[in-house]
């Protein structure tokens, strides 16, 4: 697995401290991207939290998320979570080790007490001393949230800077683009009041299943009676709850949930990713689960044809400059901006997503603007499939015949057949997943000639 070590540089330990006006809590930042540019230490909000106790509970569940490995629990990785200013909302998102687990706490601008945020990205120092103060907090005294340095002057800035190492795997930076992708496909299946929602979430184990029921493969829950009730296959309505103890960080802010929301794709008998969200007052929790324990949402393949064609490169870079930090991203709104069709806008948003510049919000049901401070380009240049699929396409590997193609990929030929956005190709990974996660390198080589995709050394 490719990786590189992420350096984060604080100007000092974020932490909760006494002051005149009750606890503050101080989230310090590391470099980021603004509408100034990039900064060192950027500053998004300084004000007080309408709800103290819940939002502290939030944002360790997020904390939780990015620590924990759901999957080969011996081999321990954190990265602090990444917050967002987007103007009216502070959103704060963290992945877990494995890669299959994303989540979310947006702090809305009533959470806010009103006062508007900033704008832009950066990741934040949730360290140890830290959660154990922030799980002190039980009751809903005044506290104060600083998101940034005391000191706008970021850059006169004096004494030691705290720095973090820590690992960046390219498919934790691939996962965010996929968990987006996956998003933006879901519907609302059900929504639960806040003691159906307790009562659900406190049924599921808080550990991985084994024996017989770790054999059975996914489960799927329905919404029924105004409660969700589990279901031996994925009838119409259904939501898949794959790795039903993945939601465990979400165990911290049931006391104070008022409404639970489920969203997942249409059933087709296939297992897939959902999403639960759990509405608080003034924020929303919202974990995105891949479609099993043992898979994470870096080899999903939904972005991979959105990276094939330099079509999507160029709208791409149209699109970026007219997104403005917006928290909520209307499609249809940047077509009209961009005389761009709505479907070329939506891929160039898939494209932006795999550089961490795009997320989905499915309470809005739209996209939001943010910058994640990682190289840009790495989830493109080290994504298996789609390094595979050009290598292909460079050493003429492409024979098309109507409808069909040839690809040769060592001593073997491998045929492809195109009907519509359909294929099929005498792979394994297309006996094995039949597209549902995204295309082979063949059928993605395929593509890639047939719109003519720039690669070097050509296509025949």
């Amino acid at each position: 697995m490719t990786r590189s070590v992420q350096a984060l540089a604080y100007a000092r330990p974020s932490s909760l401290e006494s002051s005149q006006v009750g606890p503050s809590l101080g989230l310090e930042t590391s470099g980021g991207l603004t509408p100034r540019g990039a900064e060192a230490h950027p500053r998004f909000f300084a004000g007080f939290l309408s709800d103290p106790r819940t939002a502290a509970r939030g944002l360790l569940a997020v904390a939780d998320v990015a620590a924990a490995r759901y999957y080969q629990r011996t081999l321990p990785a954190s990265l602090d979570p990444v917050v967002t200013g987007n103007g009216d909302r502070l959103r704060f998102e963290s992945f877990s080790g494995c890669c299959g687990v994303y989540a979310r706490l947006d702090v809305l601008q009533e959470g806010l007490d009103g006062r508007e945020t900033g704008h832009g990205t950066t990741n934040v120092d949730v360290n140890p001393p830290l959660r154990e103060a922030l799980s002190r907090i039980t009751a809903d005294d005044p506290l104060h949230l600083r998101v940034g340095p005391e000191e706008m002057a970021v850059t006169t800035l004096d004494g030691p800077v705290v720095e973090k190492k820590v690992p960046l795997p390219d498919r934790w930076l691939r996962g965010f683009a996929e968990a987006q992708v996956a998003s933006a496909g879901f519907d609302l299946r059900a929504e639960l009041t806040a003691a159906q929602a307790v009562a659900f979430l406190r049924s599921l184990p808080r550990s991985p299943s084994s024996g017989r029921a770790a054999a059975h493969g996914a489960r799927w829950v329905l919404a029924s009676g105004g409660s969700l009730r589990p279901t031996t296959r994925p009838v119409p309505g259904a939501v898949c709850l794959p790795g039903p103890e993945r939601l465990v960080a979400l165990q911290r802010v049931l006391r104070d949930a008022t409404a639970l929301r489920v969203y997942g794709p249409v059933a087709d008998g296939a297992a897939a990713a959902s999403a639960w969200e759990v509405v608080l007052p003034g924020m929303r929790l919202t974990l995105t689960l891949s479609p099993d324990s043992s898979r994470g949402f870096s080899g999903e393949g939904g972005v991979l044809e959105a990276l094939a064609t330099d079509d999507a490169a160029a709208d791409a870079e149209l699109v970026s400059v007219l997104l403005a930090w917006e928290p909520r991203i209307e499609p249809a709104s940047l077509a009209e901006q961009s005389g761009l069709g709505v479907e070329r806008v939506r891929a160039a948003l898939t494209r932006l997503g795999t550089a961490g510049r795009v997320g989905y919000d499915l309470a809005d049901a739209a996209y939001f603007h943010r910058e994640l401070p990682y190289d840009a380009d790495r989830a493109e240049r080290h994504n298996p499939r789609l390094v595979a699929a050009r290598r292909l396409v460079g050493e003429g590997a492409v024979s098309l015949d109507g409808a069909r193609a040839t690809v040769a990929s060592g001593d073997r030929r491998y045929q492809v057949r195109e009907s519509g956005s359909a294929f099929t190709c005498t792979c394994q990974w297309w006996a094995d997943y039949r597209g549902r996660r995204g295309p082979c390198k063949h059928a993605l080589a395929v593509r890639m000639v047939r719109r003519g995709a720039t690669v070097a050394g050509g296509v025949r």
